[in-house]
């Protein structure tokens, strides 16, 4: 857990410095950091769909999985919890909010989100989460100086989902070979997308990628549900 606990601490670290720098740093340079981690989150979710060697699987598992966390209003619970922080915690920020769930999404959703989980939880490696945490590191402090102390809370979000995950991972290793993780990685690859869509307004309306969550983990019975309906028809 040792890397899950410097993954969150190097998230928490990013938005308080990036706090110190908000109203400090000219709007155009935060607005071009903001669209810059947007594209990167746009090619990270590109390089990590096309590792998919199912096309089927991705789609049924984003589908399910969005109807799924509709049913649940994932992303409404994802959003009053960042209304209920701002509350507590800083209620002068208006873009507590938007900062808690966008760094929520992009620092636990992707490849090395769940690479690092199936690492740390299988073999014990968290070099995976050590990586990360430099990248969401500075993530989170350009997201801290662009929105707010949203970026620093959602380090707790980044805890409990990487803990979850890791936790998972030690739990179902048996079941976890590479083409499950590839295909989580793919699926949360379509969540880095919308993810990014939304951070660059390309939408009418803002994605309920939080709603989409479940979808990331459902590779792990679709493909051996699969394989086992594919030998009866042989």
């Amino acid at each position: 857990m040792l890397g899950v606990l410097a993954n969150s601490g190097a998230v928490l670290a990013g938005g308080l410095v990036g706090l110190l720098f908000r109203g400090k740093i000219k709007e155009k340079y935060t607005s071009a950091l903001m669209a810059a981690l947007a594209l990167v989150s746009l090619g990270l979710g590109i390089i990590c769909v096309i590792g998919t060697s199912d096309t089927l699987c991705l789609i049924l598992c984003v589908s399910l999985g969005t109807l799924i966390g509709e049913l649940l209003r994932i992303d409404d619970g994802v959003e009053a919890l960042g209304r209920l922080a701002e509350r507590k915690l800083a209620k002068n920020d208006g873009g507590f909010a938007q900062a808690f769930v966008s760094c929520s999404i992009l620092f636990c959703v992707g490849s090395m989100a769940v690479m690092g989980g199936v690492e740390a939880g299988i073999n014990g490696d968290n070099s995976i989460y050590y990586a990360k945490a430099v990248l969401d590191f500075v993530a989170s402090l350009a997201f801290g100086a662009g929105l707010g102390a949203g970026a620093a809370a959602s380090a707790v979000c980044v805890l409990v989902c990487e803990g979850a995950l890791t936790l998972l991972a030690s739990l179902v290793a048996p079941y976890l070979g590479q083409d499950v993780v590839n295909e989580m990685s793919a699926v949360g690859g379509v969540l880095l997308l919308g993810l990014a869509i939304n951070l660059l307004g390309l939408g009418k309306e803002r994605l309920r990628v939080a709603n989409m969550l479940p979808g990331v983990f459902l590779p792990i019975a679709y493909l051996p549900l699969y394989g086992w309906l594919s030998s009866l028809a042989a």
